[in-house]
């Protein structure tokens, strides 16, 4: 096992003398040295699937902390410009990215981040595959995950209503593996009257005269991605500009339509970008104001049925935003972690300050539910678009959870990656407020996940749009009582192993073998009483779930609006309690128990030891510091940490400074 660095580092002052040197985090292959995603995978992948791919999600994990990482670094420190006249005085309104940027589409296409998705190789599992690679790409590309994943949303918006042309031709740039033939997509809907609230979009359409193309115009208010070669439209179809004959109001009178940005020549077509938005985070992506200005489309899908049509958009990205939320948390527990075995504070390492202990496993636990939520509704996607069901299910069953998992889980990992974050530049001190360090970037990029594709009220609200089929909440509950079920079975199964090995026991005379046994039914009996506690938590949540919609049916809608966001993320938190549990269960691991456990106490009891008690570490803090310990440090099998040293265990290789 390669050297753990504990000692410090020297600087010569230009004195002569010699000052402390703080050494930087360092990361190690993002894919191997994350732990829960290597176990999840041998959970919720077949182990052909996970053979094939493993080799690559390996190469990569090393990648992401090499190359991309430093192309990342080149294209957020040099930042779009927009040219908008040359030296003639021609309006130009070009669009300067760094070289990096390029890259990064070039590397991103090469390795499939988007056609994974469209080659099902893996059938259903393709989405997983491919999402894990965008998973580890996030954070080390400057956010070059977000036009990623508005061209896999075109694509798929292609495959669903496209027609013969867009699907022969079009739609195979956005699934190539070929740089040279790869293109990437934007996504265009809002506009100065609103953002998630479309029904007052102003951009019309206009047919040509062949009834095949539209012309459109109108102010496009974020047009993320604008060196992106085409994009997806939202406008209102009417007749005559300037009477607005044949417009209808609302979003009813929307389509969806696709336009190519650029003419042969590289011009821009009929578009004028009047500004590139000066935001607060992803500083690399190219997001602009622009009016489009009688921009040939073609429409898609429907007349008149653009925001159904555009919202198989919205279901591929708002996952990507469930991507790159759990991406920076898993990023920023790696570089915390790292970070405790090299800072010294008041004599000690940070690993052994129990404080900074308890806030990093705090980091972790948010960091693992995320991540099985992910792999969910990313499973989830893949057997909807492949028409896979498991035992028991059916069609209609997969889609209407996904309908729901997919709004529930963009909200409320948002919010995790965002507390996440903060506390990763906290856990650094003063150095990880400075923009250098690098750790600010990944807060401000995140902050943006619970914004774009619908902030959280917006999606708290579009939660109770779901329950409005009644089979939507009944599947939501099947879901995670079948897991409940495979708990408790769990528990009845280990009961009479117990008693099969007790009856053995009286057969034999041997004392040890008889002590061991007492003490592995004793490891089995409070695992059982922790899993049925954990049991009767989220059947009491789900009640709770379930009391909150009746009293809405029952014609409560001020209840319903001004409690959407709570009752959204007990619903996210109660799903996520049953996936962690599944995973306990599956890994037979009593660690994973506690965790669950934990979740459980802090997100469903709200932290109470029983209907008194109103603080609540007052009974807990002493089983809960081996916990810490654990889940910080991600201890190993003989209890030495996991995600830190100079160069990888496992590799051999050199871990990269972040």
């Amino acid at each position: 096992m390669s050297k753990h660095t504990t000692e410090t580092y020297k600087q010569t002052g230009y004195s002569g003398r010699e000052y402390f040197q703080q050494q930087s985090p360092l990361l190690g292959n993002q894919f191997l040295e994350d732990t829960q995603l290597l176990r999840a995978l041998k959970r919720v992948l077949p182990i052909q699937v996970l053979s094939e791919i493993e080799g690559d999600l390996t190469q990569f994990g090393e990648r992401v902390i090499s190359d991309i990482l430093e192309l990342g670094r080149a294209s957020e420190n040099n930042p779009p410009k927009l040219i908008q006249y040359d030296a003639w005085g021609k309006r130009i309104d070009k669009i300067i990215v760094d070289e990096s940027w390029n890259k990064l589409k070039d590397i991103g296409c090469s390795e499939g981040l988007v056609s994974i998705g469209y080659e099902r190789k893996f059938r259903e599992y393709s989405r997983i595959y491919q999402y894990i690679k965008i998973y580890l790409f996030a954070c080390s590309s400057a956010v070059f995950d977000c036009p990623m994943s508005m061209t896999d949303g075109a694509a798929r918006l292609i495959e669903l209503h496209g027609d013969k042309k867009l699907r022969e031709v079009d739609y195979k740039h956005f699934i190539s593996r070929d740089p040279k033939q790869f293109w990437t997509s934007g996504q265009w809907m809002t506009e100065k009257p609103g953002g998630s609230d479309v029904s007052n979009s102003e951009t019309i359409a206009i047919d040509s005269g062949d009834g095949k193309t539209f012309n459109l115009s109108g102010y496009k208010y974020f047009t993320s991605a604008t060196t992106s070669e085409a994009s997806m439209v939202l406008a209102r179809d009417v007749e005559d500009a300037t009477t607005m004959k044949g417009a209808v109001s609302g979003s009813r009178g929307l389509s969806v339509y696709f336009i190519k940005l650029r003419k042969e020549n590289g011009e821009l077509d009929r578009i004028k970008v009047h500004k590139l938005k000066n935001k607060f985070g992803t500083k690399a992506v190219p997001t602009a104001e622009l009016e489009l200005m009688g921009t040939p489309g073609i429409r898609v899908g429907p007349k008149g049925r653009g925001v159904p049509v555009i919202s198989s958009i919205l279901n591929i990205t708002r996952i990507h935003n469930v991507i790159h939320s759990a991406a920076t948390m898993r990023r920023c527990v790696a570089i915390v972690r790292d970070f405790a075995h090299r800072r010294s504070v008041f004599g000690k390492l940070l690993k052994d300050n129990l404080l900074y202990l308890s806030t990093l496993a705090e980091m972790e636990l948010e960091y693992r539910a995320s991540l099985h939520l992910l792999l969910d509704v990313s499973l989830l996607l893949g057997k909807s678009e492949c028409g896979v069901i498991s035992k028991g299910e059916d069609q209609k069953q997969v889609d209407l959870l996904l309908r729901i998992i997919t709004p529930l889980s963009k909200l409320y990992t948002a919010k995790q990656s965002i507390t996440v974050a903060s506390e990763a530049i906290e856990a650094l001190g003063g150095t990880g407020y400075m923009e250098d360090s690098d750790i600010p970037r990944l807060y401000r990029d995140t902050q943006v996940t619970s914004i774009w594709e619908g902030t959280t009220n917006v999606l708290s609200m579009d939660v109770w749009r779901t329950l409005k089929q009644p089979l939507t909440i009944k599947y939501y509950f099947q879901s995670i009582e079948n897991r409940l079920v495979q708990a408790n079975n769990s528990i009845i199964n280990n009961n009479n192993n117990n008693n099969n090995n007790n009856n053995n026991n009286n057969n034999n005379n041997n004392n040890n073998n008889n002590n061991n046994n007492n003490n592995n039914n004793n490891n089995n009996n409070n695992n059982g009483d922790l899993i049925k506690k954990i049991i009767s938590t989220i059947r009491e949540a789900m009640k709770t779930i379930q009391s909150v919609i009746d009293k809405v049916m029952s014609g409560d809608m001020e209840y319903a609006e001004s409690n959407a966001r709570r009752f959204a993320y007990l619903m996210s938190q109660t799903y996520m309690a049953s996936l962690l549990l599944e995973h306990a269960i599956w890994s037979n691991d009593e660690l994973d128990i506690q965790v669950t456990e934990r979740w459980c106490f802090v997100k469903l009891e709200n932290g109470k030891t029983n209907q008194n008690s109103t603080i609540s570490f007052t009974d807990v803090d002493e089983k809960w510091r081996e916990i810490d310990i654990k889940l910080a440090l991600d201890l190993d099998e003989s209890g030495q940490p996991r995600g830190t040293y100079d160069v990888n265990p496992i590799t051999g290789i050199l871990r990269s400074r972040y």
